[in-house]
């Protein structure tokens, strides 16, 4: 009977999100996550097989723990409360190791390459546009934006200001807290 793993697999995942998060895929190298998970390279191949197979593992866990935080907060919030709340969610967030967004991170340095992972990132950024508009629409069945606007558009536009936000909130000497503040505050004018 083979022996069972000793290692929390989830915990491991976190830990090689926030290195590959931090470094970036090219910045990450095998003896980092090795170092990072304290496995040595056979434990670690047999516990996710390659880099590439972890960071595909890194970057769904990222994702899919933005699109819950959005639901939840939904839940709690409403639809447009969650989207004038995000903004100053994603860069007040402690726990993260970086506040520029790991998807937008990982597309800009490996499409160049043509890496497949990039057109994941692309993937989980698309369905995260997706989970935007849906928000908008639902703010606008409550009444709380103006329906004639394309909720599509609006979430593009949305996730591009997140975008950029984020990454004026890795840059020096930027309130990134006020580009927060007026990003929620125009979404009252919709």
């Amino acid at each position: 009977m083979p022996r069972r793993p000793s290692y929390d697999r989830e915990d491991l995942i976190k830990r090689a999100r926030d290195l590959f998060w931090t470094r970036g895929w090219a910045g990450t190298t095998l003896k980092d996550l090795e170092h990072c998970l304290q496995m040595k390279p056979g434990s670690f191949y047999a516990a996710f097989g390659s880099k590439d197979a972890l960071f595909e593992i890194a970057l769904d866990t990222y994702a899919n723990d933005g699109l819950n935080r959005l639901k939840t907060l939904e839940a709690e919030l409403g639809p447009l409360e969650t989207l004038q709340r995000f903004p100053a969610m994603v860069i007040e967030n402690e726990d993260a190791p970086a506040k520029a967004c790991m998807l937008a991170k990982t597309l800009l340095e490996l499409q160049a390459h043509d890496h497949p992972l990039a057109e994941t990132a692309n993937q989980h950024l698309l369905r995260m546009e997706d989970q935007f508009a849906q928000l908008f629409e639902n703010a606008q069945t409550a009444g709380k934006v103006d329906a004639t606007r394309d909720p599509k558009v609006l979430a593009r536009r949305y996730q591009s200001d997140l975008m950029g936000l984020r990454v004026s909130a890795e840059r020096k000497g930027v309130d990134a807290q006020g580009i927060a503040t007026e990003i929620a505050n125009s979404l009252s004018q919709l």
